[in-house]
């Protein structure tokens, strides 16, 4: 079952949204429903939460109490000589795509995670893989993606392509625990956190998850990033029936985000991201709550981490690359041997790389969080100390910016939902994001305007 996790809800008791806590107890009961900002919280009984209190303390997260990632990472990856503040422990860091099959074409970025997923089924490392896939009947089930076990090549093509949607855990875990086998688990920094923590915990799933593949993250969104895709697209919400929000088209860079909507007559709509009022991922709208408070960009407790090589050469190619951190030596023997059988393109790089690839993310892990963390009474530990002038003023504008967005978008489109009156949330992120664009890009007159005082 999966329970109430970070800082304050471990505190307070109170959720504030990761959704990657995994908590199973045996007394009450609960359910994942999602609030009226559209993220996922737990809604059980007070028998529910009373069990659940401790497990939570355990294995949430963004519990105070529990091991951070280099204590974790220590434990899980003994053998791994190198260690970088951005990349965490690792064995080996590549650059590189699949090269078989159509792996790429579908993947939105080089294809490596599933790949990497079908390779662990194929050799018989794995039984399933728990990954992503979208929901079958969303009118059904009311969320459009949802975790599921791929149990062959075929279930994980399926699942292939980004998911900027709230997901848990529960029924995948709860699968684990009942049959037995072997398993994989795909997921984000604080899910992959949550896996480890659970497993250190219980020993069935100690036993059973025999590997985990991280995703690099710059942070979750609320279902309400795809409902405001629908609105900008001239469609309503409830008539979505799958999203495609990165779609790869030989035109574009892979960096120029395209999106897709099928809805439920059949037509298919689309728009760039960029045009869009909340499109700017760097600006936080629809930001998870605990994204502000999490330090981890590259899933340092997973066994192999994939992201997005943000850098150039790579960027600017419309069929993608990833980038990849191994944290073990037997899987990356895997890969080598992939990679010498022409399956597989890989070009090592090293840590500096890596993090240059995702450098926008890790100053928003380390250094906006450390400005954060001097604005928070009571601050939970992180890897970084609380420090108000860790960012230069214009760099503290742009964090305080993100922030206000990533508030804010949630309530004023709760707003819009209620009156159905799509332009309240609209006109006010259009207005947001011409603020944030001229402190972030001095873009605009406000820009210049803000250049002149010498305040971007």
């Amino acid at each position: 079952m999966t329970a109430p996790g970070p800082h304050a809800m471990a505190r307070e008791g109170r959720c504030i949204g990761c959704g990657g806590c995994v908590v199973q107890t045996p007394a009450g009961h609960a359910a994942m429903q999602f609030d009226r900002y559209g993220q996922l919280r737990p809604v059980g009984t007070r028998r529910w939460n009373a069990a659940a209190a401790d497990v939570v303390a355990q294995t949430c997260p963004f519990a105070s109490g529990v091991a951070n990632e280099d204590t974790l990472a220590a434990d899980l990856f003994p053998d791994a000589p190198s260690h970088d503040a951005a990349t965490g422990r690792y064995v080996a860091a590549y650059v590189g795509n699949a090269a078989e099959l159509d792996y790429r074409d579908r993947g939105s970025s080089g294809g490596l995670v599933s790949w990497f997923a079908c390779e662990l089924l194929r050799t018989g490392r794995v039984d399933a893989v728990a990954h992503v896939h979208a929901c079958e009947d969303p009118s059904e089930s009311g969320r459009l993606f949802e975790y599921r076990l791929s149990r062959s090549e075929a279930d994980v093509a399926g699942g292939s392509g980004s998911r900027y949607y709230p997901v848990e855990m529960s029924g995948v875990l709860r699968t684990m625990l009942d049959e037995p086998g072997r398993y994989a688990v795909v997921g984000i920094p604080c899910f992959i956190k949550a896996v480890q923590l659970m497993r250190r915990r219980h020993p069935t799933l100690r036993k059973r998850v025999v590997h985990t593949m991280g995703l690099f993250c710059g942070h979750m969104k609320s279902a309400r990033f795809a409902d405001s895709l629908a609105w900008q697209m001239g469609a309503e919400a409830d008539d979505v029936r799958h999203v495609d929000f990165r779609r790869k088209h030989p035109e574009r860079a892979a960096n120029q985000y395209h999106a897709e909507i099928v809805l439920r007559d059949g037509r298919t709509l689309g728009r760039d991201w960029w045009p869009l009022v909340d499109g700017d991922w760097g600006a936080g709208f629809f930001m998870d709550a605990a994204c502000n408070l999490c330090d981890d960009v590259m899933a340092e407790t997973a066994d192999i981490s994939f992201g997005d090589a943000w850098v150039e050469p790579y960027s600017s190619d419309w069929r993608g690359h990833n980038v990849v951190v191994v944290r073990t030596h037997d899987l990356d023997a895997m890969l080598r041997q992939a990679r010498d059988a022409g399956r597989i393109a890989l070009e090592p790089v090293d840590a500096d790389v890596v993090a240059a690839t995702q450098a926008a993310g890790l100053r928003q892990r380390r250094e906006g969080l450390s400005y954060r963390l001097s604005r928070i009474a009571d601050a939970p530990p992180k890897r970084v100390p609380p420090d108000a002038r860790a960012a230069p003023p214009p760099r503290r504008r742009i964090y305080a910016l993100r922030a206000a967005n990533s508030r804010w978008s949630h309530r004023m489109f709760a707003l819009a939902r209620v009156t159905r009156l799509h332009a309240i949330y609209l006109l006010w992120a259009r207005a947001a994001i011409t603020v944030y664009h001229a402190f972030a890009y001095r873009r605009g007159r406000l820009g210049a305007f803000v250049s002149r005082l010498g305040l971007g």
